[in-house]
């Protein structure tokens, strides 16, 4: 038996060793043609980055140190170096203005999207009759974006004699054009924000699904409460879950757009109550066609959401908690 194993393995290794091996120039050859394939492959994509989004990005680099005017000619374009960025933190106050606007508006409806989002969540968490319908009415607006025809709706809404005005003198209460008034017109667009929180709901109930069950078992048989149970085992559970959620909100909440523009017909009013950082860029740049200094407050914007999101990775090791206990 063994003689007969030792032959048939003789044989192999002669088979093996009797097959021609590949040389390293036909392996070298192969490699660079799989290559070539990956590339024709990728080049579409490739194509579209440079041509949609790297050059575009570098010709607004350059945009934002010329005074160019969208109507002016070429030979017209002059180069300024700083003077847009000078004048930008000294000598526009629209500018502060709009910073101070954009960072109530994320500082207030980021949180209580991303609060009411987790609360949906907690709720839909269960298996019950019909929950899968209303996940979805849920999710509903989300569907809608940042469009044009949900922000008309929104703004005929909270008008002076809209329907939620009718709604309020039901209960005797009366109602104010929010809308046109400056001390709530910012607030209709966190409401609408704060409305969508669909996406980041159905995010929240994924991480939801991941967490073992076993631990609430064992959290209440030690006699611990809803509440604690929420506080010790769901959050720091779901603590990588809600800082992708707050990372992303914050960039969607820094770039609003739509609504504020729609609502104010393009003015940030009333008294520029609502008028976002966007909406100053895209005034400065297709209103008044000062393309150069749209271009700075374009990259200045792009800076500073940069630097957020630094901050936010920077500090999350410190709250955030994976469950192979790496932070």
């Amino acid at each position: 038996m063994t003689t007969a194993h030792q032959s048939a393995g003789a044989e192999a290794n002669s088979a093996t060793s009797g097959r021609p091996a590949r040389k390293p120039r036909e392996s070298g050859r192969l490699r660079r043609q799989e290559g070539r394939a990956g590339y024709v492959f990728l080049s579409p994509w490739l194509l579209g980055l440079m041509a949609i989004t790297a050059f575009p990005m570098l010709f607004s680099l350059y945009l934002s140190f010329t005074n160019y005017d969208v109507l002016a000619s070429w030979d017209q374009v002059e180069w300024v170096g700083l003077d847009n960025y000078q004048r930008m933190f000294t000598e526009d106050p629209s500018y502060w203005h709009a910073v101070r606007v954009t960072l109530t508006y994320a500082l207030i409806a980021v949180p209580l999207k991303l609060a009411a989002a987790l609360g949906v969540a907690l709720l839909l968490n269960r298996e019950r009759r019909g929950v899968g319908l209303f996940r979805s009415l849920f999710y509903l607006p989300s569907l809608l974006g940042g469009s044009v025809a949900l922000a008309l709706v929104w703004r005929a809404m909270f008008s002076g004699d809209g329907a939620f005005n009718d709604l309020l003198s039901l209960f005797g209460i009366e109602g104010a054009p929010w809308v046109n008034d400056p001390t709530w017109a910012l607030e209709t667009l966190m409401v609408l924000a704060v409305w969508q929180f669909g996406a980041p709901m159905v995010i929240f109930l994924a991480g939801l699904k991941q967490v073992p069950t076993d631990l609430y078992e064992a959290a209440a048989v030690d006699g611990a409460g809803k509440f604690r149970q929420f506080w010790n085992i769901t959050l720091p559970m779901l603590s990588p879950v809600i800082f992708f959620n707050l990372v992303l909100e914050t960039i969607n909440g820094f770039q609003g757009f739509t609504s504020a523009f729609v609502i104010s017909n393009g003015t940030g009013g009333p008294v520029y109550s609502t008028l976002l950082y966007t909406l100053h860029i895209y005034n400065e740049g297709f209103t008044e066609f000062r393309m150069g200094y749209a271009s700075a407050l374009s990259w200045v914007f792009l800076i500073a959401i940069g630097l957020i999101t630094v901050v936010f990775f920077s500090t999350g090791r410190f709250w955030v908690h994976y469950s192979d206990g790496e932070n």
